[in-house]
């Protein structure tokens, strides 16, 4: 990692946690990815080869352990206490982002492998139905091999696919990825997006009918709420 040369508090952690894609490497085990492999499916971009030596430096450091994964091939990494405590430093900086990079709504950084991840982990199971429950979504902006992803619902677990697993399909969502990313993350109201048919429903009318129910929107929203209601508690000076 490298060192600003400064022994300010705020360089030696910005040495830490400022350098290219670690923070979004805490963002995807502070939301609940244990492993090598479903930490690179939220940053895709990154090279394997570049993510397993951060994880190593962040180990180094103690910001994160790694544990033994029974019957699995791969070890799992579970953040410190000392990782722990950069949780409320990391969703505040999503939080900040969401409030003021307005450049990021225009770009064209939005991908459907990332959102259907962050999708399919906040999939609320209790509002679903205790069979199988099966989502098929369609983007009509997406490159060929991302057009398509299904969430597969069972015994309280949820999986991603990309390719058909051969299911029944409940309810069939059919948007663009712009669109769905937007309401993701709160810029948009996801029940004006589906009645101006920019988010178009089909199947189980009862998977439609509480769809605000078990499609939770992205953590960065509760907390952007929190932390407005914080700042506006606070007396002005």
């Amino acid at each position: 990692m490298t060192s600003y040369g400064q022994f300010c508090p705020v360089a030696k952690a910005a040495e830490i946690i400022a350098t290219r894609w670690t923070p979004l490497v805490l963002r995807e085990m502070i939301l609940g990815s244990p492993h090598f492999n479903d930490i690179h499916r939220g940053v895709p971009l990154m090279s394997r080869t570049l993510l397993s030596t951060r994880l190593k430096e962040l180990e180094r450091i103690g910001v994160i352990k790694r544990l033994s994964a029974m019957g699995r091939n791969t070890s799992a990494y579970q953040l410190t206490r000392m990782g722990d405590e950069l949780k409320p430093i990391i969703i505040a900086l999503g939080a900040w982002g969401q409030k003021w990079v307005e450049s990021a709504y225009e770009s064209d950084d939005w991908d459907a492998g990332v959102l259907m991840w962050d999708i399919r982990r906040r999939i609320n199971v209790e509002a679903l139905s205790a069979q199988k429950t099966v989502i098929q979504f369609d983007f009509d902006d997406a490159p060929k091999e991302m057009k398509r992803w299904w969430i597969v619902v069972e015994h309280g677990e949820v999986d991603l696919c990309q390719r058909d697993p051969g299911f029944d399909v409940d309810l069939y969502v059919t948007s663009d990825v712009r669109t769905l990313s937007h309401i993701w993350i709160g810029r948009r109201k996801l029940s004006k997006e589906i009645a101006a048919d920019r988010v178009y429903l089909s199947g189980d009318k009862r998977l439609i009918r509480n769809i605000s129910k078990w499609f939770s929107l992205a953590r960065i929203n509760e907390v952007a709420k929190e932390t407005r209601a914080f700042l506006s508690s606070m007396p002005v000076t």
